[in-house]
């Protein structure tokens, strides 16, 4: 089974955008689009992206959030559109959980934007373990347990943290201990890492507050975490505090043209054979030039 792991897609459409909803966190939001962000950030590397995965034979996307920049309707319209018309997998073989930037105000998160515009991809195969939220969702797939959460909370302008909460962390433990996720390969999809940055400061405006709730929920129970928000495609272990092994991994932006090999837009893929053992993580660049993908080996 292999797994398509794209992050971070920034889609930016201003439709709608009215001067009266610019005038909260996104007018910081919206200025770092013109002087920055909007310049790095294009679409074309995204649609790229999910024409290529019929090619390459991929059976699942999944996607850790940030798919927007402003949680604006129109955002979310065009990736809809992209997601049913770029790439010819159905909605049960996507799982996507949101970022930063798609719960980017009270509002967005007051109006559930995220979950309701998405909901064909936050089916859940165990609602009777989580409820009618839309975090945790599970998808059963073969071998593999798909667990999305959702570490997206609004913040004050400059802040990009992010936290599960108790209540999600909680249903993330019974989760873990169902029978039909107990016998199956973990995949934990969330956007923040769990593993913050070693600068306390960096930790506070960028890192996951409760990280430590989750690794002491994913104590003892090996899984593999896959993230976005550092823009960085990267590959680690990580101990939990009962000693057991996390391979997490990180895509960078699908949308990025950077000079850093690192931060180049493209996405990885994971290969699993019959019984869910992960054997191989590879990592696709964009060439800008030849508009084509090169597959090297992560990590």
């Amino acid at each position: 089974m292999r797994i398509a792991h794209l992050s971070d897609l920034h889609i930016l459409n201003l439709d709608g955008a009215v001067p009266g909803r610019l005038f909260n966190k996104r007018l910081t939001g919206y200025a770092n689009l013109k002087l920055k962000r909007g310049h790095k950030h294009k679409p074309e590397p995204v649609r790229l992206a999910l024409q290529a995965l019929a090619e390459l034979k991929v059976d699942h996307l999944v996607i850790t959030g940030d798919v927007s920049n402003l949680a604006l309707e129109g955002e979310f319209d065009r990736v809809v559109e992209l997601l049913t018309t770029a790439t010819s997998l159905p909605a049960s073989a996507i799982s996507l959980v949101p970022g930063n930037h798609d719960v980017y105000t009270r509002g967005s998160q007051r109006k559930n934007r995220f979950a309701t515009w998405f909901a064909p991809f936050l089916t859940n195969d165990l609602k009777s373990v989580t409820g009618d939220g839309a975090f945790p969702f599970v998808h059963l797939r073969g071998p593999l347990a798909i667990i999305g959460l959702s570490t997206a909370v609004p913040q004050l302008p400059f802040v990009a943290a992010g936290r599960l909460g108790s209540a999600q962390t909680s249903l993330l433990a019974a989760l873990l201990a169902h029978p039909e996720v107990a016998k199956r390969t973990r995949i934990i999809l969330q956007h923040h890492p769990i593993d913050n940055p070693a600068n306390r400061v960096k930790s506070l405006l960028e890192g996951l507050s409760d990280a430590d709730e989750e690794l002491a929920v994913l104590a003892g129970k090996p899984a593999v975490l896959l993230h976005g928000h550092w823009h960085r495609r990267m590959r680690r272990n990580v101990k939990t505090v009962q000693g057991a092994n996390l391979d997490v991994i990180g895509a960078t932006s699908a949308s990025l043209l950077h000079e850093d090999s690192a931060k180049m837009a493209g996405f990885n893929l994971l290969d699993f054979d019959p019984s869910g053992t992960l054997n191989a993580v590879s990592t696709a660049h964009f060439d800008p030039t030849s508009k084509e993908f090169t597959v090297s080996p992560l990590g």
